[in-house]
């Protein structure tokens, strides 16, 4: 009872209905942080515990790769329409609603692929180039500030060149874009 005087149940409005499901969306994309970051980590020492440099490098190119697509399907939810995705969900298109999701909640999409995915990466990445740069100097007896500062410019280098190609095609291919993702995670779902 919201009302002792009358007895009467207070009915939320849409703007409080929406605080309330934000409140909870701070904890879960938290949670959901600590979850991905735990297992990029994993994947990543476990493939680097023993591995050749080819291996390493791979690993630190998919890392830097993994950044650029999740930044690209953020930028691209944000700034794409929803009317194409109507009129493929008039002709039978079975992604075109997941693909309607994803612009409607084109906020937390956002945070997810550019800040917690992308961010992670990002981190990931440079632990991995440390752990290269380590393994390079123990291996040939390298100067390891100059390697290390050589190889973290490289990657920061390829991590934004890559970021700032990857915004102009998310901008100017942001149906395309939102279409293949919306694919990929019908598929998934009905997986």
């Amino acid at each position: 009872m919201d009302n002792p005087k009358t007895g009467k149940v207070k009915k939320q409005t849409p703007a409080e209905k929406g605080k309330q499901k934000r409140d909870y969306w701070v904890p879960k994309i938290f949670l959901m942080s600590i979850i991905i970051s735990a297992m990029f980590s994993l994947v990543s020492s476990n493939v680097l515990e023993g591995a050749g440099y080819f291996i390493a490098f791979s690993l630190l190119a998919a890392f830097i790769l993994i950044g650029i697509l999740f930044d690209i399907v953020g930028v691209s939810v944000t700034v794409a329409d929803e009317r194409p995705f109507h009129s493929m969900a008039a002709h039978g298109e079975k992604s075109a609603a997941c693909a309607l999701r994803l612009i409607r909640n084109a906020e937390k999409v956002s945070n997810v692929c550019n800040d917690v995915v992308g961010d992670i990466a990002g981190i990931v990445s440079g632990s991995t180039a440390a752990v290269i740069v380590s393994k390079l100097c123990s291996a040939f007896r390298l100067d390891s500030v100059m390697l290390s500062l050589f190889i973290s410019a490289l990657v920061s280098g390829l991590t934004i060149g890559g970021k700032a190609i990857g915004k102009k095609i998310a901008i100017n291919n942001s149906t395309q874009v939102v279409h293949t993702a919306a694919r990929v995670l019908h598929v998934i779902r009905r997986k």
